[in-house]
């Protein structure tokens, strides 16, 4: 059984056993430690949207310092004494029993960890519950937390593709007109402090955008609007605005020629915020500025290839920081603008649209989008894998979508992130149903495309299914046959309806 401790939470004070007598302990233990190639850490959360019933579980408690004969001995006065079960006792003897001394792993390391580990049950009330004759033993966690430390090199080494790759400097073509490429599983499973998915915007950041744009009214655009605008036209207005970066404004009238910029402005403008997006990466002033952009297209009625390679720029940079909001609004735009025969990059968007529709489960939107398609824009490659990725879900094919989900052309994985959890915790309802009692981890780490099996048995624990995790002599077992209640719930929760600001 796998134990709880990377879900304890930090006390202020623990009480622990009197001093132990020595147990005597079989020279040959059942138990053989075998190290787990990367650690079960913190991790970031999942996409809110992707599912509403995650909770992230606490940090480890930090132990006090103590002497290894009581390292779970010295009960706290503040919080009454702790009457400590034999199998605890027997589990402390074991950790210090000389047949299962490791010379690489000091005594004053083993202590430390034994008092984590001790302290966690202790913490979560599962001194009683756990299954301590098939803990881990402190030496093996030691080493399981180096190995992770030091890392395990990844066989995946191809770069996830970046809106900033198009955004190179003297482009002779549309900046985004390059070759298809596929994005391997090991780029997409991002680190803690840079994954960013849809739910990482969240309303309270809407919010305080809205209010900074409230502001933004009040103090500069009534202060700077020309006294007396002139009467609105039927025409589109010819903008004589020289400045190259102009913060958005929401129109409350009719617009001013000279706070617009016109086109070959706004192409200067464009070649200078790619720059500044490959170098500074700072998503809410781009952000801001395309939006600004974009309106300065709109209300001079410029509708040229100029104008889609400004949307199509846009929404790539939103999908890559996990803003469906304004991909959203980019992509209706584009879809109108290639019906107009515009030159752009109409295969790699409907190829978008598709897996967003799968995202939003909108089944209208998307049989009207495939219904759109021509019989050669359908074996174009980017159409092709969403189009496999729609049929590998509707038949239930589990095995051909990681597949597929693996080996995701253009940015298209970036919109996959944003349902994968939910179709994991649907796969592995099924392997619960299919496999029983157990399987090994192995098998869910390669059926399920996670990375590594660590990133498998966090997947789980992140469920609270740490009781399903179990350590045999070879391997790491799934408890599959008692698995089954506790996924279900959590596979309900994942399929709710999210509604999304911007939706298509």
């Amino acid at each position: 059984m796998m134990p709880s401790w990377t879900t304890a939470q930090q006390a202020s004070g623990v009480a622990q056993p009197p001093p132990l007598s020595p147990y005597a302990y079989p020279p040959n233990p059942a138990y053989t430690a075998v190290p787990v190639r990367q650690g079960f850490g913190t991790y970031p959360p999942p996409p809110p949207l992707a599912h509403a019933a995650y909770a992230a579980p606490p940090t480890l408690a930090q132990p006090p310092s103590s002497d290894s004969s009581s390292a779970a001995a010295k009960p706290d006065s503040k919080q009454g004494k702790v009457v400590w079960p034999d199998s605890v006792r027997n589990y402390v003897s074991r950790s210090f029993h000389p047949d299962n001394s490791d010379p690489s792993v000091t005594r004053a390391e083993m202590e430390v960890k034994l008092k984590e580990v001790i302290r966690a049950a202790t913490d979560n009330n599962t001194l009683n519950t756990t299954e301590w004759d098939n803990m881990p033993l402190p030496q093996a966690l030691v080493k399981f937390e180096r190995s992770t430390a030091t890392g395990t090199s990844s066989p995946f080494h191809n770069k996830k593709r970046k809106s900033s790759e198009y955004a190179g400097a003297g482009e002779t073509q549309p900046p985004w007109a390059s070759t298809n490429t596929s994005r391997s599983l090991g780029e997409r499973i991002s680190s803690p402090s840079k994954r960013i998915n849809a739910g990482a915007f969240k309303s309270s950041k809407f919010e305080t955008e809205a209010n900074k744009r409230k502001r933004r009214f009040e103090s500069e655009y009534q202060a700077n609007r020309s006294p007396s605008p002139p009467p609105p036209s039927d025409g589109p207005v010819v903008g004589t605005c020289e400045t190259l970066e102009k913060r958005y404004l929401r129109l409350t009238s009719a617009p001013v020629p000279s706070k617009v910029r016109p086109e070959r402005i706004l192409r200067q403008t464009l070649e200078l915020l790619k720059k500044k997006w490959r170098k500074e990466g700072n998503y809410s002033y781009i952000c801001d500025q395309f939006k600004s952009m974009r309106q300065d297209l709109t209300v001079q009625h410029i509708k040229n290839e100029f104008t889609v390679s400004v949307y199509e720029i846009h929404a790539r940079i939103a999908l890559e920081k996990g803003d469906i909001g304004e991909y959203n609004q980019c992509q209706t735009q584009l879809r109108s603008l290639y019906q107009m025969g515009l030159k752009g990059s109409p295969i790699e968007f409907k190829a978008y649209r598709i897996l967003y529709f799968i995202h939003t489960a909108n089944r209208s939107g998307l049989n009207d989008t495939i219904a759109d398609l021509t019989t050669a824009e359908k074996t174009e490659r980017p159409i092709k894998h969403a189009l496999d990725v729609r049929s590998a879900l509707a038949l239930g094919n589990y095995h051909r979508f990681f597949q597929l989900y693996m080996d995701t052309p253009n940015m298209g994985a970036y919109l996959m992130d944003m349902f994968i959890v939910r179709e994991r915790l649907h796969a592995l309802c099924n392997i619960c149903k299919a496999y029983k009692p157990d399987v090994k981890l192995r098998f869910i780490t390669e059926e399920l495309g996670f990375e590594s099996d660590a990133d498998a048995a966090q997947f789980i624990i992140d469920y609270q299914g740490q009781h399903l995790l179990e350590d045999r002599t070879e391997y790491i077992a799934f408890l599959t046959g008692k698995a089954g209640g506790l996924l279900e719930g959590a596979r309900a929760a994942a399929f709710q309806r999210v509604d999304i600001k911007g939706q298509i």
